[in-house]
């Protein structure tokens, strides 16, 4: 019998967690180095260099190429970035195997899907769109839409917000620091897949589960909601042992 998920949500990162994008974004990197005169640089090489958004991505790509990049200069390198990107955004961009069967089961099984992004909405939603995963997220929750972007767990609550669930009956997947971050200071659980786009092994950030494949998920999901549940059961049993007798009227 499948697993439920009832009442259960699942928020996940875009970027190195749902979908490979970074054939797109170096793509766009290398398009504007060599608008620069540099050459461009390998998938293998790049790929390292993204997380923490494109302004970052750049800094890090100049750095790679061999130039020094003027801050003045990022604002229009930055729009540059953007449209170029836009244009190519799902060319080369696929999701991780196993991603789609994935999320069928869990919608299947009753859990509430939403995606918490540092990309701009826009570009997510356009993504996801082409990509024909976005109708199997009831939000889609891009930076423009919370205080802060994550780490910030207020990116995290306002998605869960969205979705009008708890943060005790979450699960934030991800592939980063930021997602970890998120996730712990929000009070959700943690899945990290160990494929993503992270300075920091994955393993190192102290997930509650890790996954190597997709196809893992829906039975991690399953059994860290399971523990949560216990955990909360535990809690009210003890507030209950703990609370003195009526007296007798």
């Amino acid at each position: 019998m499948p697993p439920s998920f009832a009442g259960a949500a699942i928020v996940f990162d875009l970027d190195g967690t749902l979908v490979d994008t970074a054939p797109d974004l170096v793509g766009t990197l290398n398009e504007l180095l060599l608008a620069e005169g540099a050459p461009p640089l390998a998938l293998d090489v790049a790929r390292p260099l993204i997380g923490g958004g494109a302004r970052r991505l750049m800094a890090r790509g100049w750095a790679a190429a061999g130039l020094e990049l003027d801050p003045a200069r990022m604002p229009e390198l930055y729009d540059r970035f953007i449209a170029a990107y836009r244009a190519r955004i799902a060319d080369h961009s696929v999701p991780f195997p196993g991603v789609e069967e994935a999320l069928e089961e869990l919608a299947a099984g009753g859990a509430k899907l939403a995606v918490c992004t540092n990309k701009p909405t826009a570009l997510s939603l356009e993504l996801l769109s082409r990509l024909g995963l976005a109708a199997r997220f009831r939000a889609i929750v891009g930076p423009e839409f919370a205080p802060a972007p994550k780490p910030d767990p207020r990116h995290l609550l306002a998605a869960l917000e969205r979705l009008g669930a708890r943060p005790d009956r979450a699960l934030m997947v991800g592939d980063s620091p930021a997602d970890a971050a998120a996730a712990r200071d929000a009070g959700a659980g943690l899945v990290l897949v160990s494929y993503g786009y992270t300075e920091t092994p994955a393993a190192d950030l102290s997930p509650d589960a890790l996954v190597d494949d997709f196809a893992e998920l829906p039975q991690t999901c399953a059994r860290l909601l399971a523990l949560s549940g216990m955990r909360r059961a535990g809690i009210a049993a003890g507030r209950l042992a703990m609370t003195p007798p009526r007296p007798d009227a």
